[in-house]
């Protein structure tokens, strides 16, 4: 129990801390549970990240709650999952029920940009240690920030770490991954259950939807919408924009509106459902809304990933299989690079002083050991100073 509330914790102070997207948030689980409390390594780590990074869903959230796992069972995804999502699903309640506005030019966020970017940049070089071992893999990570950074769509994400596995199996012997440790103690039939408990579920919330109650729409949607996104929180908008507009739920300036004020809040990407079921039908729902619409959008992530791990570790005994998972660790840290470079550079580095205020705090992060909370104050007071 004690280290179920420690995971509980840890992810709680990450979701108050961890501003930037998706991708930031890889960043901070790196530099936390790889490298200060060392629950896991740089390869177990790569492989929540590569096995995320094919399924739909917030795959920041998801490789928080294979951690939480790995550390303290199926408690220690539950309670990385409400640790982590629990502070950005309460402000963007607040939001919806009573700040409706966000000033997304503000220079404290354009500060916590600065810190995303610091800390990105410092765990794609721990990373690149580890998971890029040699030349053929390191043209393998370029061929797919280029790629990414080419074609920057939802669908081709997916694509380029999956096409990174394939590359892996043809790539010289000279390295291939350890295997596989990400084992998450559930068996073949468990994994099997799971997956059909999934498709029960949807069919189950679909006929529930049917018979027009509000709270049944919004899960049916929002259901729907989790397990369809491929890309993360920052795909999550188009769909929500089209699925649950259709719906009747919310009309689509109030989505943008929650949007913005996502921007200026740490945490997952995907609480921006908790500012669609508050505003959902004139505020009618409340918190009430807020509420279901939060599990409705991560509960497909819990079946998906218990589903599919037990086939996962199955194949883990084949040396092919290393292989094409070296490929695809490989993709992961082209990933990071591409997702450094646009949006989060582009984005936050507009100044000279920017890009030495930037290059400061990786250092600080990398080489001086300040903890990412630290870097995450000490940027949105800078940006607050520099805009005043």
């Amino acid at each position: 129990m004690r280290k179920v509330l420690d995971v509980f914790l840890t992810f709680l102070r990450l979701g108050c801390t961890s501003f930037g997207g998706p991708v930031a948030h890889l960043a901070y689980f790196q530099r936390e549970f790889v490298q200060r409390r060392h629950w896991v390594d740089d390869a177990t780590f790569g492989e929540c990240v590569a096995l995320t990074q094919l399924l739909p869903g917030p795959s920041s959230s998801q490789t928080g709650m294979l951690l939480g796992w790995l550390c303290a069972g199926p408690p220690g995804a539950v309670a990385a999952w409400i640790g982590f999502t629990l502070p950005s699903a309460v402000l963007m309640t607040v939001f919806a029920l009573a700040l409706p506005r966000v000033d997304v030019h503000a220079g404290w966020l354009h500060g916590l940009l600065l810190a995303a970017a610091a800390v990105v940049a410092s765990a794609i070089v721990s990373l690149r240690r580890s998971l890029v071992p040699d030349l053929a893999h390191a043209a393998l990570t370029i061929a797919v920030l280029a790629l990414i950074l080419a074609a920057p769509f939802a669908f081709v994400t997916p694509l380029a770490i999956g096409g990174s596995a394939l590359v892996g199996l043809t790539l010289p012997s000279t390295y291939v991954a350890s295997e596989p440790r990400l084992d998450l103690r559930i068996p073949q039939r468990g994994g099997v259950t799971v997956l059909l408990l999934l498709v029960v579920t949807f069919v189950a919330l679909r006929i529930w939807a049917s018979h027009g109650t509000h709270l049944a729409i919004l899960a049916n949607t929002l259901f729907r919408i989790g397990s369809l996104v491929f890309g993360g929180g920052h795909v999550v908008l188009p769909l929500l924009q089209t699925q649950a507009v259709l719906a009747g739920i919310v009309d689509s300036r109030a989505i943008l509106a929650g949007y913005a004020a996502a921007q200026a809040i740490p945490g997952p990407l995907f609480t921006l459902a908790a500012y669609v079921g508050a505003r959902a039908w004139n505020s009618s729902l409340g918190v009430s809304g807020a509420l279901v619409a939060v599990v409705a959008i991560f509960a497909p992530s819990f079946f998906l990933l218990a589903g599919v791990a037990p086939f996962y570790r199955r194949l883990s005994a084949s040396g092919q299989f290393r292989a094409a998972l070296a490929g695809a660790n490989a993709g992961v840290v082209g990933l990071l690079c591409a997702a450094f470079v646009n949006p989060i550079f582009t984005t936050a580095v507009r100044t000279p002083l920017d890009g030495i205020v930037a290059l400061v705090a990786f250092a600080a992060v990398q080489y001086a050991n300040v903890p990412p909370w630290v870097i995450v104050i000490l940027a949105a007071l800078f940006g607050y100073i520099v805009e005043r």
